[in-house]
This record gives structure tokens, sequence and C-alpha cells, in this order.
């Protein structure tokens, strides 16, 4: 049964992925991709088919739980921000090589404009570098459907898929036309052939040529597939090639019309003859793609008849940042980016800790222990407590990835500074930074590490961390001395133990742990408020 709802992009992916009968959605939380897990998460169809949902501790993980699924042949999706892409990569990658029996779809949010990330780096990359299908949808109707079509491309081509989106698609509604009911799972049943997915080099060699002439089938498919389509126009001084949501970006300047050809790209590896066409037809070519110059730079290796190609590289649209219905207007004809002044009286607000949130105490106590040392270096990493870094604590001088704050500062030590101070939340230290700790402990590195636990995923939205109520036992288990691993309650009031604390720790020449623990303000006052309405 069909109906009619107002869904975010991640809302229409999500419902798409129990439309196709997944087993299992495995997921960090990261900006801008959370939703689809957190759709999944408090489906009550979800909760009645048994769809696994719960949050894994990094991309990897989750990655490499969705192959498993894949494995035994029943349907999974992995969900991540671009950067998680980078965590993931090590399975990602080599899943084009052992290929997918059931149906695995893995969703790639990427952030033009660093919204809330460190870098704007365009997922379609990954595709190209695995051989594996990237698909790009233009609108909410499309996320839906084109979710769907990825399932049964996965499993019939016997490959992982790319789903790639990005901020606006993510984060924008739309009615979306949707199914009623949960996909019936696949029975349980094994690959054809299993040595596919033992990557010894005497398979790994057979399956990377098989690999490469299934993306000779691949690249034909994407020639005739309905996601990208030629549409003709009179004025062939110019083609259009506009690639996923850049396609929707395009069409609201067009709405009485394109005069130009135009060619929409939602499906890769690009479809060659309809480039081919676009080239001997047209004098010139526009390249309208979110993200990085991917298309462009390949046309400008494969075009050898002289033509000119425009977009980022060449400038006619801009090489950062976000594009939009305006900021295109110049490269198609259309007059000049509109003016946006922003009126004066608009104040500035750059975004800041908390209120009442435990990691302003750390700061404020760290910055006060640290004075004695004023060469001292505070290496961090992502999450809220990144906020440190802007006024009024300037307290880090670092943030690159997550988990580089305990092995920086361990780096920083081992070339002879002192203090190396780290600072990680309790879902980075478990994403990715259990493994630094157990390198400064494997060679003594004199360092000392602030785990600022507030018992959640807080900079995303208060998600589960998986961390909670284990840090102490796995400081100790990587070995980290148990004295040497201090708790304390991070309060305006506990300032002077907290710096003693401190203090004490930077005199020790060796690894010691600080968790300073006390609950996410934001989550403690939604559970008093859901606590709150059930009294009433």
């Amino acid at each position: 049964m069909k109906k009619k709802l107002l869904l975010l992009g991640d809302e229409a992916i999500a419902m798409a992925a129990l439309n196709s009968g997944i087993s299992g959605v495995y997921a960090y939380p990261g900006t801008p991709s959370t939703e689809i897990t957190e759709f999944i998460q408090g489906s009550k169809t979800a909760k009645e088919n048994g769809v696994h949902s719960k949050w894994c501790t990094n991309e990897k993980t989750a990655m490499e739980a969705a192959l498993g699924v894949s494995y035994v042949g029943r349907r999974a999706m992995v969900c991540m921000k671009h950067v998680g892409m980078n965590v993931a990569a090590d399975a990602f990658v080599n899943s084009g090589i052992t290929g997918a029996n059931g149906g695995v779809v893995v969703v790639a949010a990427d952030d033009p404009s660093m919204h809330s990330s460190q870098n704007e780096q365009d997922s379609r990359f990954y595709g190209k570098f695995a051989f594996i299908p990237v698909f790009e949808p233009s609108s909410q109707q499309e996320a839906y459907d084109m979710t769907r079509y990825a399932f049964e491309f996965s499993e019939k081509m016997g490959t992982p898929v790319l789903l790639r989106i990005t901020t606006r698609m993510a984060h924008s509604r739309a009615v979306v036309e949707v199914d009623d009911s949960y996909g019936k799972k696949a029975d349980l049943h094994f690959p054809a052939n299993p040595m596919n997915w033992v990557l010894l080099p005497a398979n790994s060699k057979r399956r990377y040529a098989e690999v490469l002439e299934l993306n000779k089938k691949l690249a034909d498919i994407s020639d005739n597939s309905d996601y990208n389509r030629y549409i003709d126009g009179p004025d062939r001084s110019m083609g259009i090639i506009a690639c996923g949501i850049a396609y929707n970006y395009l069409m609201e300047n067009m709405k009485h019309g394109c005069n130009y050809p135009v060619l929409k790209i939602s499906q890769y590896p690009f479809p060659k003859a309809m480039i081919s066409r676009m080239a001997s037809e047209c004098d010139s070519i526009l390249v309208l793609e979110e993200g990085q110059p991917l298309l462009e730079e390949y046309l400008r290796g494969i075009l050898d008849n002289g033509i000119k190609i425009y977009g980022r590289l060449s400038g006619e649209v801009p090489r950062t940042g976000e594009l939009n219905a305006d900021n295109i207007k110049p490269a198609i004809g259309l007059g000049e980016v509109p003016s946006s002044v922003i009126p004066d009286v608009v104040v500035n607000r750059p975004p800041a800790l908390c209120q009442g949130c435990g990691h302003r105490d750390v700061y404020a106590s760290l910055n006060e222990a640290l004075k004695e040392y004023p060469d001292h270096k505070v290496f961090s990493d992502i999450g809220c407590y990144t906020l440190g870094a802007l006024p009024p604590f300037r307290a880090i001088d670092s943030t690159v990835d997550m988990g580089a704050s305990i092995t920086m500062a361990k780096g920083a030590s081992d070339a002879g500074f002192f203090p190396a101070v780290a600072v990680i939340g309790d879902s980075t230290f478990t994403h990715s930074g259990i493994t630094g700790l157990l390198d400064a402990a494997n060679s003594n590195a004199n360092i000392t590490v602030v785990i600022s636990d507030n018992l959640t995923t807080g900079m995303t939205g208060g998600q589960d961390s998986a961390g909670t109520g284990k840090l102490e036992r796995i400081c100790e288990a990587v070995g980290v001395e148990k004295e040497h691993i201090r708790v304390v309650v991070p309060l305006a009031k506990n300032m002077d133990e907290i710096k003693k604390v401190i203090k004490e720790e930077l005199d020790y020449k060796g690894v010691s742990v600080i968790i300073p623990r006390r609950e996410c303000i934001q989550t403690f006052s939604r559970k008093a408020r859901q606590k709150k309405a059930q009294q009433e």
C-alpha cells in the first residue's frame, strides 16, 4: 500500500531500507547521517521485525558487521558521514573484492561547506577507488526509490553499493511516496563461491580481474539507467552535466525549460556513451557537481577533441562550499549571484559549550593546573569538547581526527616534549582512542590523558556511548596502572580537587588517565522532562 509522507532525505532512505527488508542498520553517529539510524531505532515496524539498530563503536566495525550480514544472505545498511568513510575504508575497499551476497548499501553523507566537519571530501572518490557503483539522488523521492533499487542492484551484481548524499539532501524535507510495509527478510544462504571472501593473494588476484570486468558492465548499465537521463535542447553552444542534487539546483533556475542539452547523472560509473554524445554535439560542457571536481577532472582526461570544459576547476562555479540555485546562475547565463548582505542588527553567534556542561569545568581546571607550564600543549579530539578551542577557554591546541589526541600527545612526548596532555571524549575514546592508549602504555609514554566522560555521544544528539560504565576497566586492560586512573566529578565546587589530581598526574613520569565524569546537561534535562511527563 502506498502513502505520502513529509520526510527528510535521511528519513526517506531509512524508510526505503525498512521496505527493502534489511536485517540491520550499522552506524556511528555523524552529522548529517545520524537521522537515518535514529529513524529506524524509533520505528515500530523495525522493532516488530527484529531489525538490529544499536550504534556501533566506529564506522569500521559497522562496515564489517554489515559484511557479516551479507555473507549469510541478508540485507544490511551502513551509515556514516564522509570522514567516517576514512575509518571504514579498509573494510569498504576490500568489500569491492569480496563482493556481496545479501545486499549491502553504504550511505555516505558528505558535508560541503563543512557545517560540522573537518573537511569537504567527496565520497564518490571512494566508489571509484574501490570499483564500487555509486548512486547519488537528486531529490528525496529519488533517495527513497534509489535506496530500494540499490539493494536489488547489490544482490543482482554481487557488489556493495555506495549511496552518496549531501547535507541539503539529508536535512531538507519533501513529500515522498513510500510503501507501507516491511520487506520480507531473505532466508539465510551463503556465497556461491565462499573463497571470494578469503582474501589470500591467490583469491584476490582472481577476484580483481573479475571486478574489473564487472566494472565495464556497470558502466554499460549506467548508460541505460533510468537515473541517468539525456535531455536534449536546441542551444548546443553549451551542454550541462548535473550530478545528484546539483540537478535539482539547475532545475530551480530552469522552471520554464532549459535551452541547453542537460545530462543528469545519478548512477556511477559515469555513463560514457551519454557523455560522448554531449561532447560530440555541444561546443562546451558545464559540469555542476556537489563536492569536488571528480567528473570535471575525468572529462579533461578523456575528451581530446578540444572541447571546453567548465566547472569548479575553471571558476565558473565556486571551487569550495555547497552549490545552490543562486551561485550557479552566472555559469548558466542567468546573471550574477544575488547579493546576500547581512543586516547589522544580526549578531554573529559562534558556537559555545552549553551552560552547565561538565566540559566547562574540565577546561577551567585544566587551564588553572597548566599555568605553571607556559609551554604546555593540549592535544584534543572530535566532539562537543572541541569547542574548548574557542573563548573563553582557549584550552586546546589541536584537533585532527577521531582518536588523534592520544597518539599526537604520545608523539610529542616521544620527541622530548613535556607536558603533553590529551583531551578526548568517552565516545571518541572507544571509537578510535583505545589503540592509541595501548601504544602509549606499551612504551610508557609520559603523557596525561583526560577522558571527559559525559556518558553519551553528545555532539550528535545524545546517542548511546559504547564505553559507558567501562572506561576504567578498558584503561587498566590496555596497560595503564590502576593507581594512575583517576575519576573526578567536574563541578565548580570540586575545582581544587581536580587541579590537585591533574598536577599529581603531570608529575608522574608515565601514562596516566583522568576521567572527569558528569552526565551531559542536555541528556540530563531530556530525561528530567520525560520523567516529569510520565508522572503527570
